[in-house]
């Protein structure tokens, strides 16, 4: 049995990984500390990288995009390839990924969102808030236009998705005019008449899933007051036994607290948050369209359970927006348990209809895990899948370093030549320049264009490539420290 060297002149093991968001590119990090002379193809089915980074993080939270710096070190590495606008299923094969390298990660991530299984759930003015994400940071499939046309809307749900959305609804265009929103976008919010916006919480105060900080950066909004009503966050028992026992729930009930007790004089604001705990959509109500929602009063048990108390309350809305979680879509030629969501794995090892490993077939992040955790938490889970790959490719004489001889080499070199469209990167750094040139002219860091036709052109440019290295010193603590 050959073992995988760790001579960095030595010819490696070669991996394609498929998804190049920060699941993929901390797995294609990681390989490459284990085996440097590694040779990664990373597919890519958008024409740009950086996946969750650049398509899911709010425009307004430049902080956390920063991460994008710290991936693109990685991507510089000259072991790794990149492959944009390549889609796997349609263009390549898993099979073909499978014949042609040692092993083949996915890190597809989760695209989808949750169904929210209710009558009038599929009527116009009923949206996935990861459609609206995928909008308003310019995800290329997204629809070009979105209908910011109610003055009243809803947003269900008890996680910084749902503030994400719910700030990003009523944030007046011009305190957007410093982020990298399309101009489409930008143009669509200032034309924006929401007055109101009510989140709904099917839990109590103690127990929403908001980080304290997204928390209390909804009350910093310009022209918008947050309205809580005193009596769904005063003391209970569950309440007070939540927050004596956790800080950031303390934290979260504090600040919420502090809201309630705002005088209703001093709420002058254009704009308004109206934050109801204890309330589960029961129905959405309209003739043709989303007219209103109408909710079910909730109360914990002694365990913090919550159910329905049978009494209902109806909010007037023009739109409804859940933010109740995302599913991961099938991946061709791949094991999915629909009901969960994602791909049926055993540390990291992707398992057959019978439960048993698929030999050079892994998962990572989402779609390995479900969408559960924060950016950083990619790095412990990527560990773990890569951990697995070289344990199985040094138990396994007849898959130790296959890829170092030249006939799978040609192979993986045919089988990106059928792909003529390809995104590679150099031609992402055209991109990245073209995009960095249009936010100039606005006077912020760049202007995303969100067009894929435009994308492709720019990316196939002639020209010189720029040669741009940001300053992000430390990309795998950069990673680990992300939120």
């Amino acid at each position: 049995m050959t073992s995988i060297s760790p001579d960095p002149a030595a010819r490696g093991v070669a991996v394609a990984i498929v998804g190049a968001g920060p699941a993929g590119v901390y797995a294609a990090d990681l390989i490459l500390a284990r085996d440097p002379g590694a040779r990664i193809d990373l597919f890519e089915k958008l024409p740009a990288p950086y996946g969750l980074v650049r398509y899911g993080v709010s425009p307004d939270h430049p902080r956390i995009k920063k991460i994008q710096d710290a991936l693109h070190r990685v991507l510089e590495h000259p072991g790794i390839r990149l492959h944009g606008n390549v889609e796997i299923g349609t263009d390549l094969t898993i099979d073909e990924l499978r014949e042609a390298y040692d092993a083949v990660v996915l890190a597809t991530g989760a695209d989808r969102d949750a169904d929210l299984g209710i009558p009038g759930a599929e009527l116009p003015g009923s949206f996935g808030g990861a459609d609206f994400v995928a909008w308003y940071d310019g995800h290329p499939d997204a629809a070009p236009e979105w209908p910011l046309d109610a003055e009243s809307v809803a947003v269900i749900g008890a996680g910084n998705v749902a503030l994400d959305v719910a700030r990003m609804l009523i944030t007046h265009a011009e305190h957007l005019a410093h982020t990298d929103i399309p101009d489409h976008v930008e143009t669509a919010f200032a034309q924006n008449p929401l007055r109101d916006l009510h989140l709904l919480i099917r839990r109590g105060p103690a127990d929403v899933r908001f980080s304290p900080l997204e928390l209390r950066e909804l009350g910093t909004r310009h022209d918008v007051d947050v309205i809580v009503d005193p009596a769904e966050v005063g003391p209970d028992e569950h309440t007070e036994r939540m927050i004596a026992q956790f800080t950031q729930r303390r934290l979260i009930v504090e600040t919420l607290r502090e809201w309630a007790a705002i005088d209703p004089a001093d709420r002058t604001a254009s704009r308004r948050v109206h934050l109801h705990f204890g309330q589960q959509p029961a129905r959405l109500i309209g003739p043709d369209r989303v007219t209103a929602v109408e909710v079910e009063r909730t109360r914990p048990d002694a365990l913090g359970r919550y159910s329905g108390t049978g009494e209902t309350v109806r909010h007037e809305v023009g739109a409804v927006y859940r933010t109740i979680g995302y599913r991961s879509s099938p991946v061709p030629g791949v094991p999915f348990d629909e009901a969960l969501g994602r791909i049926p794995e055993a540390d990291g090892r992707v398992l057959d209809p019978s439960g048993a490993p698929i030999p050079g077939l892994y998962a990572t992040g989402w779609i390995r895990r479900g969408p559960v955790g924060l950016i950083g938490s990619t790095k412990s889970d990527a560990a773990e899948t890569v951990a697995s790959l070289f344990a199985d490719l040094e138990s396994d004489g007849s898959r130790s370093v296959p890829g170092v001889g030249g006939v799978l080499a040609a192979e993986r070199e045919a089988l990106l030549s059928r792909v003529d469209t390809r995104v590679d990167w150099a031609g992402w750094l055209r991109v990245d320049a073209a995009e960095r040139t249009l936010g100039a002219i606005r006077e912020r860091e760049r202007t995303k264009i969100a067009d894929r036709t435009e994308l492709l052109r720019c990316a196939a440019a002639s020209g010189p490539t720029p040669d741009e290295t940001p300053s992000t010193p430390d990309p795998a603590a950069a990673l680990e420290n992300a939120r």
